[in-house]
């Protein structure tokens, strides 16, 4: 045979050296010329332009590995591009040859030769079945890589510290945001499929010098080495790139990166300040690379303290609901009251919310403590009219975690069912986003029985005037800060002021919350807002404190 690439006779004598490996198919491939030579096997025909594209045509793939398998061929054609800093690379993928095999576990290993620029210019690919016991093998090994039986794993990661003194170290731990909902909404099998894409394709992007490990469920770890924190971003968005969209299911990975500044350290403790990282960004938006550093330490100290005392203290009757009074700046009187949660906590005496709520709403405690103060509230409706003081509408909030996950509608029905009280007296306040289609059901349902609906926070976050033409709510309240902030300015005061007049005009009922002045308070008043809250009236006060100044108001009266 007469080829260009390989002639007869250096492939003879190759064959010779490969007769003894029978079970294993040997390629060449020069991916300059494009064109293959077949060494050893009878699969493959030479001069095949592309033996990975032939390999996946023909059904060779598994087809739950085929994108696993697509990013090992995108960083091989790369390598021929741009270039690839390793001699080699390979990828454990389930194959068959024939229609009627069943797959089987193979080892596919790719050699490079590179040119000066590192660019792949001819490969040496060889496939080879594993056995029943290198398979066998290979699961003991996984197990002992995971969080619960890391001895592997570690030594690979302190061999490798070892190897790169010189350089710094990052342990780089990732998850998929909500998991959970990709099992819900597509499967449980589909959320197999992607661990494993994930877990193969791992096997493809990172190096012998880059130690990685499923650790538990979808949470994976990676140790690099590295010079600067530039290329530590640089490598998680090419991870990024790489393991997201398996099916073209849109999922978001959730990153937190550990500097091992202190080598004595055990690895583990570095993965553990990598978990925190990881954790200290879940639920943001906007960010999705968490660095553990000290600051970090103490607000997740913070947070395991709270934590760790918010069963006993819910048990313990810590959470206390205060009430802060709605005035009508016509009349001075109280006319309605927003529910809210203070701890009292007996060692460190008031928590204030903004250090808890926050932590109980990414841990989900927040719908028990939300239950809590809404049955608060319905006690102290209900014993008002018991005692003959005539009750005013009290507002609670409801958490948005609770929209989806959650019958709030038929919950808030046997509330008052339970405690005999109009259903005009408990209110519901909501705070408005940009996805309120879920939010829109709730309220529509929710006003079907005849609850009162108050859209909480506007002009802070999502919530916008374009909103306002669909809006199913009844009232809306002004948010504090924009209240504040619009103030300040002559241009700002007439946007408030427009706000509240167009808001009239289609129907809706305006409180504005925050007052801390007479000024703005004057100012709301000419504008038409009747109805404020805010410190300049009162700041919110224990329930019995607000029993005492509504029963006086009465009294007078």
């Amino acid at each position: 045979m007469n080829n260009s690439f390989i002639s007869d006779d250096v492939r003879n004598m190759i064959v010779e050296m490969l007769a003894d490996d029978s079970d294993s198919i040997h390629i060449f491939w020069n991916c300059i010329k494009n064109h293959t030579v077949q060494l050893c096997g009878n699969i493959f025909p030479d001069n095949i332009e592309n033996p990975f594209e032939y390999m996946k045509k023909s059904g060779w793939i598994e087809s739950s590995s085929e994108s696993a398998f697509d990013v090992f061929c995108l960083k091989i054609n790369e390598g021929v591009i741009n270039g690839i800093n390793s001699n080699s690379m390979g990828i454990d993928i389930p194959m068959k040859f024939f229609e009627f095999d069943i797959y089987r576990l193979y080892r596919l290993d790719v050699l490079f030769l590179r040119d000066k620029d590192k660019k792949i210019i001819c490969t040496h690919i060889n496939i080879r079945k594993y056995t029943e016991k290198e398979e066998s093998d290979r699961r003991i090994l996984d197990s002992f890589t995971s969080e619960k039986a890391p001895q592997i794993f570690s030594r690979r990661i302190s061999k490798m510290m070892s190897k790169y003194a010189d350089k710094n170290i990052a342990f780089v731990q990732f998850d998929v945001e909500r998991f959970k909902l990709i099992n819900d909404s597509y499967g449980v099998e589909i959320g197999d499929e992607i661990i494993k894409f994930i877990n193969d394709s791992l096997s493809v992007i990172c190096t012998d010098d880059q130690p990685y490990s499923r650790l538990t469920a979808d949470v994976f770890m990676i140790v690099t080495a590295f010079d600067d924190e530039d290329e530590i971003i640089e490598f998680i968005h090419k991870l990024e790139d790489s393991v997201s969209g398996y099916k073209n299911i849109e999922y978001r990975l959730i990153f937190g990166v550990a500097i091992a500044e202190d080598r004595t350290l055990h690895t583990r403790k570095h993965g553990d300040n990598a978990t925190l990282a990881r954790k200290s960004v879940k639920g943001n938006a906007l960010n999705n690379i968490g660095f553990y550093n000290g600051s970090l330490k103490m607000a997740l100290y913070h947070q395991q303290t709270i934590e760790d005392d918010m069963v006993r203290a819910m048990e313990n009757n810590e959470f206390v609901m205060y009430l802060q009074p709605k005035y009508s700046i016509s009349t001075g009187k109280i006319i309605g009251a927003e529910a809210l949660t203070r701890w009292i906590h007996p060692e460190k005496g008031m928590i204030a919310p903004v250090d808890f709520i926050p932590i109980f709403e990414k841990n989900g405690f927040i719908l028990r403590l939300d239950q809590h103060i809404w049955e608060c509230a319905c006690k102290k409706i209900h014993e008002w009219i018991e005692n003959g003081i005539k009750p005013v509408p009290v507002s609670v909030n409801i958490s948005r975690e609770y929209i989806n996950n959650f019958n709030v509608v038929e919950y808030f029905a046997e509330l008052i069912k339970k405690y005999n009280i109009p259903v005009h007296l408990l209110e519901a306040e909501i705070t408005e986003s940009i996805d309120a289609e879920d939010t829109s059901g709730v309220v529509n349902n929710m006003k079907k029985i005849g609850f009162t609906m108050l859209m909480d926070d506007f002009g802070s976050g999502y919530s916008s005037l374009n909103m306002l033409k669909t809006t199913p709510f009844d009232v809306l309240k002004i948010d504090r800060n924009f209240l504040s902030e619009f103030m300040e300015s002559d241009k700002g005061r007439k946007i408030i002021a427009h706000t509240i007049s167009m808001t009239q005009d289609i129907g809706l009922d305006i409180i504005a919350e925050g007052v801390e002045t007479n000024e703005q308070a004057q100012f709301l008043s000419k504008c038409g807002c009747d109805i404020v809250q805010g410190f300049y009236y009162s700041k919110p006060i224990p329930a019995e404190e607000f029993d005492k100044r509504l029963y006086r108001e009465q009294i007078v009266n």
